[in-house]
């Protein structure tokens, strides 16, 4: 199998299990609690969001690195980490290695998320929300076979990209409709005041 095969497969597998982690995220975010809500079972949704960034994060790094195997196109190392001065189409390498880059940032600060405190990690982790859109691009500009060839929108694979693609995106847009349409939290005076 040719190497640049194995680096779809292995970028496939990355948008699936990214587009499973952020579905996570959202659903961990909306305070969902899986014992009280279907499936009414004990799971642990932030260690499987945990388990599935830390896939994603090996998938996104081995995605390129298997271009640096012998192929018909010769990537370098400095090309993964430069897109900008690859062989094939650059630009959209480049969102690819931008995504990466975030992916890199948002999970390796998740381990470090107590040292660095809690209002910082989030912070740092909503760049979640720049790293979908940098991921959808360059899966789906991008052309499996580097030939330069324009994209087949029908083909099986760009087809699974562009279906995660989508379920993240109503997924993000329901998360935020819900967060607008929250009632504010009541505020809970001390006995005290209100006997005043």
């Amino acid at each position: 199998m040719d190497p640049i095969e194995l680096s779809n497969y292995a970028g496939l597998g990355a948008i699936g299990t990214m587009t499973l982690n952020i579905l996570l995220g959202l659903l961990i975010s909306t305070k969902y609690n899986p014992v009280r809500q279907w499936p009414h079972r004990r799971i642990n949704t932030v260690r499987i969001h945990n388990v599935t960034g830390y896939v994603a994060l090996a998938l996104v790094l081995v995605h390129p690195a298997l271009l640096l195997l012998q192929n018909r196109v010769a990537f370098h190392v400095q090309d993964l980490f430069y897109p900008l001065a690859g062989p094939k189409q650059p630009l959209v390498n480049s969102a690819g290695a931008a995504a990466a880059y975030l992916i890199l940032l948002v999970v390796s600060t998740s381990y470090f998320r107590f040292a660095i405190g809690r209002r910082w990690w989030k912070r740092i982790h909503f760049t979640t929300y720049a790293l979908f859109p940098l991921y959808a691009v360059h899966a789906l500009l991008t052309d499996p076979a580097l030939k330069d060839n324009p994209v087949d929108w029908l083909d099986g694979e760009k087809v699974f990209v562009e279906l995660c693609v989508l379920v993240v995106a109503i997924a993000i847009v329901a998360r935020m409709r819900a967060r607008f349409q929250q009632e504010a939290p009541r505020m809970h005076r001390p006995k005290s005041a209100r006997a005043a």
